[in-house]
């Protein structure tokens, strides 16, 4: 395929990026999910959820929930169905936007820090410490010896959360280059999700390299046993927002777990950090 069709300065997507788009990155299904189903599913395990968030607020659990991936692998979507039906004041969402001219002169981990639950909370964060890993180090805005020096702490930062009892998942969504950039395209076109686009997404196709680099680095050095990366391939949508919900529940241990609710995790698009760097 010629590097010129992954681009978002064309006005159409190429018929031959759509064509190959839902079974890019060797997704291994061949159709989406069936919208019924899947809406039946998610409500079951958002009734999961409600029990999971009751006990955290009885025995003051804190949980962090990470989520990233690449520019519109569907992060932002995953998280609102987390949140669909629980407390905003007990569960929030940590979206934060460039670092201040103050954060920039601050330790990294510090301005996450302050976002980090007290107990009986949870905060997902839809993208977190690792956009140094990420988008700062491909774009450029930080240095050679700041990545390594965030390489070195973030496995330690990670490890002291969860040695003070944080419960900590970190999920990595997973697209194919041509779907990823169907769905810039698809977000261009319409004025609804057009404030979704920025800089940054109309140079994630012509770095897509790059990213991969990053990406393979990010779970060289930060997948641990205290905080493992679940790798989720999520081409199709309904599927991953299932899985990553499943994953999460599988995961703990709360009244009245309902296994045969929560279903089988599908393990043709769930993984881990291992399976990525192999």
């Amino acid at each position: 395929m010629k590097e010129d069709l992954y681009s978002l300065d064309v006005d159409k997507l190429a018929p031959e990026i759509a064509a190959m788009a839902f079974a890019s990155g060797d997704y291994p299904h061949a159709e989406k999910m069936n919208r019924k189903a899947y809406e039946r599913q998610l409500r079951a395990l958002q009734i999961e959820l409600l029990k999971v968030a009751d006990w955290a607020k009885q025995t003051e659990q804190r949980l962090v929930l990470v989520f990233e991936g690449r520019d519109a692998a569907g992060k932002g979507g995953t998280i609102k169905r987390y949140m669909e039906y629980l407390n905003p004041r007990q569960v929030r969402i940590v979206a934060l936007p460039k670092p201040s001219d103050a954060e920039r002169g601050q330790w990294y981990f510090q301005r996450y820090v302050a976002h980090l639950p007290t107990a009986g909370e949870w905060a997902l964060f839809d993208r977190s410490w690792y956009n140094r890993a990420g988008v700062e180090r491909v774009m450029g805005f930080c240095t050679e010896r700041q990545v390594e020096a965030f390489f070195k702490q973030a496995p330690e930062f990670e490890r002291l959360l969860v040695n003070d009892g944080v419960i900590l998942f970190k999920f990595w969504l997973t697209i194919g280059r041509e779907e990823q950039l169907r769905r810039l395209h698809d977000r261009k076109s319409d004025p609804l999700r057009h404030w979704k686009l920025s800089s940054i997404d109309y140079a994630a196709p012509q770095k897509w390299h790059d990213y991969t680099a990053a990406k393979n680095d990010l779970f060289k050095y930060t997948h641990t046993r205290d905080a493992p990366w679940t790798v989720i391939k999520a081409n199709d949508k309904r599927r991953a927002r299932l899985n990553c919900m499943r994953v999460f529940l599988t995961g703990l241990d709360y009244p009245e777990k309902d296994p045969d609710t929560i279903g089988a995790i599908d393990q043709a698009i769930v993984g881990s950090g291992l399976d990525e760097m192999d």
